[in-house]
């Protein structure tokens, strides 16, 4: 039969404030509310636990060094969380691109319509303008007869594009004329040459006459007719 004194405490009872006379060895340690674990009560006991203090809700807890556990009571965060799992930040707009990439972005364009406009200057004021076709020579009357005129016309097809002709007329006699330059306005295919070749006297005598173009390109042609005064 066990005494009163060697009774086992109840579950969940904290052992006696002061021990027994003579125990030397014996020191009371204090412990923190909030670390001290109790068993919970068995069913149909009449003893519970002694009760401890709940910690303030507006004061979190934080874990002692070494404790990876932090237990938090009330609303907030702690500064610990907030350094653990930090908020994600939204990414930042994408800037525009920089004025010198657009620039390079219609550089080609540029060069492309530039080297166009280039051309059709050069086309139109270096490059030879109008093209000679076709050059051909005629007359109205094959025999001519006393103290005439005979009346030699050249006629130059073109291709249509402006431009100056340079020609010159040479005749069977040995003569030449200075040379000439036509015009030529956009659009216009044939151009009408004239040379007056007059006659006087008596007599018989084989006439040539030629037209040679001599610019933008060289072309020639000729005509022969007969001057007859008996």
């Amino acid at each position: 039969m066990t005494t009163p004194d060697d009774a086992a405490p109840a579950p969940g009872s904290l052992p006696p404030a002061n021990p027994a006379a003579g125990d030397d060895d014996y020191s009371a340690t204090v412990l923190a509310s909030h670390w001290v674990q109790l068993p919970e009560p068995e069913p149909g006991s009449g003893s519970r636990p002694a009760s401890v203090p709940a910690p303030t809700p507006s004061a979190p807890t934080v874990a002692a060094p070494g404790d990876g556990t932090v237990l938090r009571f009330g609303p907030g965060v702690t500064t610990a969380a907030l350094t653990r799992h930090p908020r994600a930040t939204p990414p930042a707009p994408v800037p525009p691109p920089p004025p010198r990439r657009r620039l390079r972005r219609h550089a080609l364009p540029a060069l492309v319509l530039a080297a166009a406009v280039l051309f059709l200057f050069w086309r139109e004021h270096t490059a030879p303008a109008v093209g000679v076709r076709e050059v051909s020579v005629g007359v109205a009357r094959e025999l001519q007869g006393c103290d005439t005129t005979a009346v030699v016309v050249g006629v130059v097809r073109t291709d249509g594009r402006p431009g100056t002709l340079s020609y010159r007329w040479v005749r069977g006699d040995g003569t030449s004329s200075a040379v000439r330059h036509a015009a030529v306005a956009r659009g216009q295919h044939q151009v009408r040459l004239q040379l007056l070749w007059t006659f006087e006297g008596p007599g018989r005598h084989a006439a040539v006459a030629e037209l040679r173009v001599l610019s933008p390109e060289r072309r020639s042609a000729e005509v022969r007719f007969v001057y007859d005064c008996p």
